[in-house]
């Protein structure tokens, strides 16, 4: 199956560098390796974009390539690398229009306010819950919008955003008291 292999197994034998081996490479593997990112990427443009920014990235480390490892598996790796790097920008990209659609949040530093201790328990919480705990209560961001952006499903956001409210409510009721409690101003998801 793999190109790379010898001779006497009937498959072709590839040398690194070789322009014309590398264009027979291309032609023997070009319907796996769009077929390949067409099943990642779930669309048949951006796996074309894909397939493309693949082999140039492969022509250009041609020349270091081992005769050795199989170069269908080699074509794979930076393949599946090249679709992962376009689904984050594309993420990016997505956050970016959520940004524009809703405007950039309010000029209003969230750390100005005289709440010391709430900053610094935000601090404490881990990154994933913080984030989501920031975009929806800072920033006014809807679950949906959050869970789009950061590409987990909304339930994620929704026990994220519980998580860090019952650790902020344990760390901070002794100093502002039992209960349910919110800063003037700040969203809630009702």
């Amino acid at each position: 199956m793999y190109a790379s292999r010898q001779p006497s197994e009937g498959l072709p034998v590839y040398q690194p560098g070789s322009g014309e081996d590398f264009d027979r490479l291309y032609e023997a593997t070009y319907p796996r390796i769009f077929g390949t990112l067409v099943a990642l990427l779930r669309d048949r443009p951006a796996a074309e974009d894909c397939a493309q920014e693949t082999y140039l990235r492969a022509f250009r480390a041609w020349p270091r390539w081992r005769a050795n490892a199989p170069v269908e598996a080699w074509l794979h790796r930076i393949a599946i690398n090249v679709a992962i790097s376009h689904r984050r920008r594309e993420r990016l990209r997505q956050v970016g229009e959520i940004v524009r659609r809703l405007g950039v949040p309010s000029e209003e530093d969230p750390t100005r306010l005289d709440t010391g201790e709430l900053i610094a328990e935000l601090r404490r919480l881990p990154p994933k819950q913080a984030a989501a705990l920031v975009l929806r209560h800072v920033h006014g961001y809807t679950n949906r919008e959050i869970a789009h952006a950061l590409g987990v499903p909304e339930r994620t956001i929704a026990s994220r955003l519980a998580a860090a409210r019952a650790h902020l409510q344990a760390r901070l009721a002794p100093i502002h008291g039992p209960g349910i409690w919110l800063a003037p101003g700040v969203p809630t998801d009702e």
